[in-house]
């Protein structure tokens, strides 16, 4: 059995996704981190950066006695894909395609996206208008790279359905919360790819938990005090600075 720790945000969903394409059986152990639940140290010892997602594996690759725990969402794909050698291909040219998409998205993709949406939607009042404008320029900027490679494959690593697209697709599937100027469905060839991995099953079954109330919400979040100080403020960097 796999624990897959988890939160609704697009880096759990990632793994949720692979987890449902390899009908691997697995737990998901949910967390609100608004309430501080990443902040205790039982999670920490998987952890050391203390998030989510974090898989926890008792049928390791190599096996033994001690269960696998693999953290960071780009590192559970690559365990799955390497202890069931589906969804990285073997050949070198066609591996490292995905390989530099999935970086692409853990690197570029993610963090831009990220930030425009922490900007646009859960930052305090007066939003800085140029750290708004910067990230949401960026996040289309990115719409843009992702619609000319999609305009010439059908897939991120070419003609195969890889773990790269796993990646990238829970980012994408939240946009349209970010309020940019042009909406990832204006992107017709991102839009195509968008829509083939939404009407996968797996994607389908991975996606049935809800979205925190947080993400669901379109319009500008004045989230709780304590909330905040639990996810972004000083009760989550208190914890952090704490040496021990």
């Amino acid at each position: 059995m796999i624990d897959l720790h988890f939160t609704s945000g697009p880096n759990g969903r990632k793994v949720a996704i692979m987890l449902e394409e390899l009908g691997l059986p697995y737990r998901l152990i949910s967390y609100d981190i608004g309430k501080g639940e990443l902040l205790t140290e039982d999670f920490r010892a998987l952890n050391p950066n203390g998030r989510v997602p974090v898989l926890v594996d008792d049928d390791p690759i190599g096996g033994g006695p001690e269960p696998m725990v693999v953290w960071e969402s780009a590192a559970c794909l690559q365990y799955l894909a390497d202890k069931t050698g589906r969804f990285l291909p073997v050949e070198p040219k066609a591996r490292y395609a995905a390989l530099q998409w999935l970086a692409w998205q853990i690197a570029s993709l993610g963090p831009a996206h990220g930030a425009a949406a922490h900007f646009t939607r859960y930052a305090p009042e007066p939003i800085d208008p140029y750290a708004r404008q910067r990230f949401r320029l960026e996040g289309e900027r990115l719409m843009f790279v992702a619609n000319r490679h999609l305009r010439d494959n059908e897939y991120f690593a070419g003609d195969q359905y890889t773990i790269a697209d796993m990646a990238c697709w829970p980012w994408f599937n939240v946009t349209w919360n970010t309020q940019y100027d042009k909406p990832r469905e204006t992107f017709e060839h991102l839009e195509r790819w968008f829509q083939e991995v939404k009407a996968r099953p797996a994607v389908e079954r991975a996606t049935v938990e809800p979205q925190g109330e947080w993400m669901r919400r379109t319009d500008h979040v004045g989230i709780p005090p304590e909330r905040w100080a639990n996810s972004f403020g000083d009760n989550f960097h208190a914890f952090h600075r704490k040496e021990g």
